[in-house]
């Protein structure tokens, strides 16, 4: 035998394009077209009508491709599990990872160019307070003033400048080339662009006077305003849309400047983890060549991710301590020991269910062999070990009953067997005889009976015919019924004249006795009938009394005696009786007065001879037919409650 649900095999290439279906042969087709179509440069047309068809037939294709694959892929529960886990954790847990590393990728960026733009706030802020400070100065002291903060700051501010216009104008150094603000300029500080230049410049203005200050911004000064967190550069110029940025374009300059760090190196990875890290901030940026009109640039930093963490994290604190990585470090570490712990478990936890089923499966596939004997190994004390337990005992069972169920076949052929031989024990014909008729039924309630019925020629003018009922039934009952009979058929035979009633059943008593269990015994009935004076001698011993019907009327014939087999000491009687013409004697036995209906009431004697005085007028088969019917109406189950047996004289 074979299991009803097969596992997929290996499929041949025939039946693998067999099980493909229009939709990704038409997708495979446009596949195909749209390769040749590349190699072959057959034009747009045919590139144009590849790719619709690709993009028309791809979804059902790959749906319906994807489905057959995952249908072989989680067959197995083992790959079920598997696949389950991916869509309820993997899934979730990548995207939370990438959720997480976009996330950290943009905080990492936005914190590095706040620290850069922090920084060169705070430098422009310092250059404005220089210039602030100029100004407070009184104006014959401003000269001594310039001199002496601009020695301060070119230590600062590389090729730093300073201009003070009053009544005189005062230039630091002496050979710098600043040039007078514009009058229409208001005070201002941050980024200019002069003559395709970038610098960081401060203006300020009063009643006595004003001031101007300005540094070249360089590569090297924008990329140490932070130091040792990567090459930072000042690119294009960009204006506000109103819907974002875009490049700007001015016809003075057919190329944006740029400061692009050229010595400054992004800083080395760590480890694989350390990636690097490009991000931007726009910054406001003043023209000088174009009246002092504003735009924006870009700044743009490269770092890396580990750098701005071991930046932010070693600043000194207000409270003077110095950050570092290693708390996070042992969190990270402490997280993935977990996660190593809880996939060991999952791992582990799947093995034992899916072991378990596995098991279960091969032993299901050893019993439909007709493997009985098969055993799945427990292990564990888990429902998973009781499902293994319970399937042990089933195939314990199952073993059991086959025992059993190869010992029923046994006992059934030796029953039908016996019921074989004991179909040949009855009479195979009836006597001829032109003044008496007999006729015979039994139907044994299993394959044997315990009932008996007989008869034969004794001689030319007597016949006899008997019945007896053996107490239990099955095969035990069987055997004594053929003992019964072989005891009694010996007799018959050694004297076939002259005999007498209950001579013959005493001696059937005695050998009974002697030769069975003293709990076995049987009811017997033997008559003999003479044709010449058609008188009928019988002995009835313990026998239900036989039915006479004569002209419509029904009487009982008598008791002669005890069951034979059950005392030795029985002592038996005969009576006679004269048969007229037309006269009906049925025989039965329990079987046929006592099964009983729903409401354990018994069919009874007096519903017997209703029946058959009701039917007399029909053959001795039809009385016998009508009888058997009442009798299954009355109990209503098609199963017999005992063995039920008739024999039915009919005088002529």
């Amino acid at each position: 035998m074979t299991p009803l649900i097969s596992p997929p095999r290996k499929l041949t290439l025939r039946e693998a394009i067999s099980r493909i279906g229009w939709w990704e042969r038409i997708f495979a087709l446009f596949l195909l077209l749209l390769i040749a179509t590349v190699n072959q440069s057959w034009g747009e047309l045919w590139l144009a009508i590849s790719i619709m068809g690709l993009i028309a037939t791809a979804p059902v294709a790959i749906w319906r491709l994807g489905k057959l694959m995952l249908r072989s892929l989680i067959w197995r529960l083992r790959n079920r599990l598997v696949v389950a886990y991916v869509f309820i954790a993997l899934v979730p847990l990548l995207l939370l990872g990438t959720l997480s590393s976009v996330i950290t990728y943009f905080i990492t960026g936005q914190m590095a160019i706040y620290l850069v733009n922090s920084e060169l706030d705070r430098q422009v802020g310092t250059l404005r307070g220089a210039a602030e400070s100029v100004l407070r100065v009184p104006p014959d002291r401003r000269l001594a003033s310039i001199e002496r903060l601009g020695s301060f700051f070119e230590e600062r501010f590389p090729n730093f400048e300073i201009r003070v216009d009053q009544d005189e104008s005062y230039v630091y150094p002496s050979d710098a080339s600043i040039e007078k603000a514009p009058t229409s300029i208001q005070d201002n500080a941050g980024i200019l662009r002069k003559a395709n230049e970038y610098y960081i410049w401060a203006h300020i203005r009063s009643a006595d006077g004003e001031v101007t200050a300005m540094a070249p911004l360089s590569a090297s000064y924008l990329s140490n305003l932070v130091p040792k967190l990567g090459p930072v550069s000042l690119r294009g110029t960009v204006e506000d849309t109103g819907s974002g940025f875009r490049i700007r374009r001015r016809k003075s300059s057919s190329k944006a400047p740029a400061i692009v760090p050229t010595e400054v190196p992004v800083p080395e990875a760590i480890n694989r983890a350390d990636f690097q890290l490009t991000w931007f901030s726009v910054v406001p940026v003043v023209f000088w060549d174009e009246a002092l009109s504003s735009g924006n640039g870009v700044l743009v930093l490269q770092t890396r991710i580990f750098t701005v963490l071991k930046v932010i994290f070693s600043s000194r604190q207000d409270w003077d301590q110095n950050f570092s990585l290693g708390p996070l470090i042992f969190l990270a570490s402490l997280f993935l020991i977990f996660e190593i712990i809880a996939l060991i478990i999952g791992v582990t936890l799947t093995r034992t269910i899916t072991n378990t089923v596995h098991d279960i499966y091969e032993g299901t596939n050893r019993v439909m062999e007709g493997n009985f004997s098969h055993r799945i190994l427990l292990k564990g004390r888990d429902q998973l070990a009781q499902l293994g337990e319970s399937f042990n005992r089933m195939t314990e069972n199952l073993e059991r009953l086959l025992r059993v169920a190869k010992e029923n076949e046994r006992l059934n052929a030796e029953l039908e067997i016996a019921s074989e031989v004991q179909r040949q024990l009855y009479p195979k014909s009836v006597p001829a005889s032109t003044h008496l008729a007999l006729t015979a039924h039994y139907q044994p309630a299993r394959m044997v009976s315990g009932d008996y019925f007989d008869f034969h020629r004794l001689c030319d003018h007597e016949l006899c015919f008997s019945m007896g009922d053996v107490a239990g039934k099955g095969i035990s009952a069987a055997l004594l019924m053929a003992t019964v009979q072989s005891s009694f058929r010996y007799r018959i035979q050694s004297s076939r004249t002259n005999l007498c009633c209950s001579e013959i059943v005493t001696e059937l008593n005695k050998q009974l006795y002697a030769n069975t269990a003293p709990e076995k015994f049987s009811t017997f009935f033997l008559g003999i009938f003479d044709e010449n004076t058609s008188v009928l001698r019988y002995t009835n011993a313990g026998h239900l009394p036989p039915i006479l019907i004569r002209k419509g009327e029904a009487s009982l014939l008598a008791v002669d005696g005890m069951v034979v087999g059950a005392f030795p000491f029985a002592q038996y009687e005969e009576s006679s009786i004269v048969l007229e013409a037309g006269d009906i004697l049925l025989l039965y036995t329990d079987g046929i007065s006592e099964p009983q209906n729903d409401y354990d009431e018994m069919f009874g004697e007096d519903r017997l001879i209703d029946v058959v005085k009701r039917n007399a007028h029909l053959s001795d088969n039809g009385i016998i037919e009508a009888v058997m019917e009442a009798v299954n109406q009355w109990t209503g189950s098609p199963e017999l409650q005992d063995d039920m047996t008739m024999l039915i004289a009919r005088r002529s």
